[in-house]
């Protein structure tokens, strides 16, 4: 009889998901491993050997891994609503001329709502990740914290939660090191997993091939795509693209010219199969739009409010002011910010807390 009852951890096969569940096992919680499969890496058509969080090793490890804990572990296929919904939303994004973040819709929408469902159905208390953030309850609202380490925080990725998710979610690294979690990992007699290297590829481009993979999803789209122009900020043709689904905004290398002077991809203009390049200090912006937002510490916003801006993972972060309009968030940073790219996550943060976050847009109201 375990002692604070049922759970469901997320096992990848790698060592952040698998100390979690050990913790937890080690806690008196009757832990359930699950390892979901999403996709079907044949599919990819790269030359690649697959790797990442969801192939045969990983799954095995993770099923290895609770077995010799004395745990159960199942797999979880979700193949259908992952390849329904994030492979669409991934090449209609780069038709749209935005930049994707595959990991961020998969994490949010795909895979807590198919873990929550099996959670239910298995009568569990909830669920838990090896995601380096921590969750808590103040005020009447659950608000995601960044985690402890703040090298490896991620809760930049988890901004698309819900309030009921986050009321069901465990995450019991937020307040270790990724060190300590190997440490960990050792002493419990699981050396391969420490010295696990991580994979930072899209799980379903194995071979980080984004081009040859959109090229095999959509043949018709993007051989209609090709021979776009190259045009300066001033209107100025400067050459020829091959679709401007390849660029994303802030790119210097892989243009295809030479102008004399460095230059970076500083808009995409999908109507009319541009790209548009200009000097480095054209990239600054001091207004972003975000549509699709969801807010997790407060309900909403009313009126305007000061935060940290985060528009990349790494980012370390802008202040600036926002506010609701027209059903968008309007953010206004204090000082100029370069490489906003559309279809990113533009992530608001008030200290260490997690305002909320939405996706990039593009400037136009109309957008």
């Amino acid at each position: 009889m375990s002692r604070h009852g049922r759970i469901l951890v997320a096992m990848s096969g790698g060592v952040d998901s698998s100390v979690a569940a050990m913790m937890l096992h080690e806690e008196g919680y009757e832990v359930i491993g699950v390892t979901m499969k999403t996709w079907d890496y044949a599919q990819s058509g790269g030359g690649k050997r697959v790797t990442g969080c969801c192939d045969l090793d990983s799954i095995n490890d993770a099923r290895n891994m609770a077995v010799s804990r004395g745990f159960h572990h199942m797999i979880l296929d979700i193949r259908s609503e992952f390849g329904d919904a994030i492979i669409r939303d991934f090449t209609s994004e780069y038709l749209a001329g935005r930049t994707p973040n595959p990991c961020v819709l998969c994490n949010t929408f795909i895979k807590w709502e198919a873990l929550l469902d099996r959670a239910e159905k298995m009568d569990c208390l909830g669920i838990a990740t090896g995601h380096y953030a921590r969750v808590r309850e103040a005020n009447g609202r659950h608000v995601i914290s960044r985690g402890v380490d703040g090298t490896k925080d991620q809760s930049y990725v988890l901004w698309g939660l819900s309030q009921e998710d986050l009321g069901r979610t465990m995450f019991p690294l937020g307040g270790l090191t990724k060190e300590r979690i190997k440490e960990m990992a050792r002493e419990s007699g699981f050396p391969e997993l420490a010295a696990k290297s991580e994979s930072y590829e899209i799980c379903f481009i194995p071979d980080n091939d984004y081009r040859g993979f959109l090229k095999r999803k959509e043949p018709e789209a993007f051989r209609e795509l090709s021979r776009g122009k190259l045009v300066s900020t001033s209107g100025t043709t400067l050459g020829e693209h091959d679709g401007y689904p390849f660029f994303t905004i802030g790119q210097r290398k892989g243009l295809g010219i030479a102008v004399g002077e460095p230059l970076y991809v500083t808009d995409i203009l999908p109507d009319t199969n541009t790209v548009v390049l200009g000097r480095k200090d054209e990239l600054q912006k001091m207004v972003m739009w975000v549509r699709r937002p969801n807010f997790q510490k407060v309900p909403g916003l009313e009126g305007e409010m000061e935060v940290t801006v985060k528009i990349r993972y790494k980012d370390k972060g802008t202040p600036a002011t926002i506010a609701m309009e027209d059903g968008r968030v309007k953010v206004e940073f204090h000082t100029p910010v370069a490489g906003i790219a559309p279809g990113q996550s533009a992530v608001f943060y008030d200290g260490e807390d997690v305002v909320g976050g939405g996706f990039i847009d593009r400037g136009s109201p109309n957008a």
